[in-house]
């Protein structure tokens, strides 16, 4: 698996050296104010270890999607001082990426000391992966540490282009992702049970190809169910199915049984007559569904032979919820399946995305093994691409 034997923070000599750190301090907003600020608490160990260390501490990250140029909506001033408070030391905000105000400030820190680049997407080259704004940024430091596993899947100035000018390495968060999801990939305590949701078999063809040739078990819910059940020769009424992709999930479910995979899929459907949360519903058998009624969940017999599939679990991954759990009607699905994670004896690791905010709204989290802090990037992981982000660091020695 790539990525197992890059570099970390703790291989190099950090002290009186300017260190360049990209986190994902890409925090929800509302009216100005951080709404949840889990990620920059997520960053604190990288930073706390290179601060008793006596490393000269920059950071930088994106926060929501300016279009390459200043806009004071997304300024990083709020995770400046949440940062401020949560160090119990002042972390000074640049007025710029690689302007003259990040280089005073970056030429003025002292040992121990952090400060704060603004909004590395304020500059146009880096989305783009400019090397012009990739050498700017490192020449402000001495050494970079990719701590942002929910961007290692892009290849940006900020995440990738840095690394071509300085030594590099990662730090603990993304450490921990390589370890845990990269562990469970390349040598699982079995039996290994994958779990995938969401809405579409085409968002997830890739994670699919890639886990069948790894698990003992896949189990499919979420709305890309109906187009399992769809391509067994099922009618699944109005529920969404993608009809150009039965052929392959006819194919997929054709080499699950020649590889030995079992596949699971919904007995039973938890449907609705109308796509609003507060329609009616009924639970029918999954080759029952009426032709004017939509599914929206998995049924409760379905639920309780995953869990039971999950209990029984060494390794257990998930990406995607089991219906529409929004909406409380349609919550039940995904509410079990994270239940019986929460509860089993297994490695359980939900990876990023809809999946991960469920778990946390629902209250399991604390009872999962690891929460991936990527969406994209795990699901690319998941696949067994290998992430830019990741790549660009240094290797271990063999």
């Amino acid at each position: 698996m790539a990525g197992l034997h890059k570099k970390t923070v703790e291989n190099f000599d950090v002290a009186g050296k300017r260190v360049l750190v990209r986190c994902d301090f890409n925090v929800p907003m509302e009216d100005g104010q951080i709404a949840d600020d889990k990620r920059i608490r997520e960053s604190l160990k990288t930073i706390r270890y290179l601060t008793e260390h006596q490393a000269r501490v920059i950071l930088c990250s994106h926060l929501g999607r300016p279009k390459g140029e200043a806009d004071p909506k997304y300024s990083m001033a709020p995770v400046a001082e949440r940062l401020s408070q949560l160090l119990g030391q002042p972390v000074a905000l640049a007025a710029d990426v690689v302007g003259p105000d990040a280089q005073r400030l970056a030429g003025q820190l002292q040992d121990g000391q952090v400060m704060l680049l603004e909004n590395v997407r304020f500059e146009p080259g880096e989305t783009k992966n400019d090397p012009e704004l990739a050498r700017r940024m490192a020449s402000l430091a001495q050494l970079y540490i990719n701590d942002a596993f929910g961007t290692a899947h892009r290849a940006h100035a900020s995440t990738a282009g840095v690394a071509d000018y300085l030594p590099s390495g990662c730090g603990y968060l993304i450490q921990k992702e390589i370890e845990i999801m990269g562990g469970a990939l390349e040598n699982p305590k079995r039996p290994f049970v994958a779990i995938l949701g969401g809405a579409k078999v085409s968002d997830k063809i890739g994670v699919i190809q890639h886990l069948l040739e790894k698990v003992d078990t896949l189990i499919i819910g979420g709305g890309m169910g109906y187009t399992f059940l769809k391509a067994k020769g099922w009618e699944v009424g109005r529920s969404l199915c993608e009809m150009d992709k039965l052929e392959l999930a006819a194919q997929i479910m054709e080499d699950a049984a020649g590889r030995g995979v079992r596949l699971m899929l919904p007995q039973d459907t938890v449907v609705a007559d109308d796509f609003a949360a507060d329609a009616n519903t009924k639970v029918v058998p999954s080759n029952e569904i009426p032709a004017d009624w939509e599914g929206l969940d998995i049924g409760p017999e379905t639920v309780k032979a995953y869990a039971a599939c999950i209990a029984g679990a060494g390794t257990v991954v998930w990406n995607g919820p089991m219906g529409k759990c929004e909406w409380e009607a349609f919550a039940g699905g995904t509410r079990g399946v994270a239940q019986a994670m929460a509860e089993s004896s297994a490695i359980t690791i939900v990876g990023g995305g809809d999946s991960a905010a469920a778990v946390e709204q629902m209250g399991f989290a604390d009872r999962i093994t690891h929460i991936s802090t990527g969406g994209g990037a795990s699901l690319e992981f998941l696949e067994g691409k290998e992430l830019p982000g990741i790549a660009c660091l240094d290797d271990q020695a063999e």
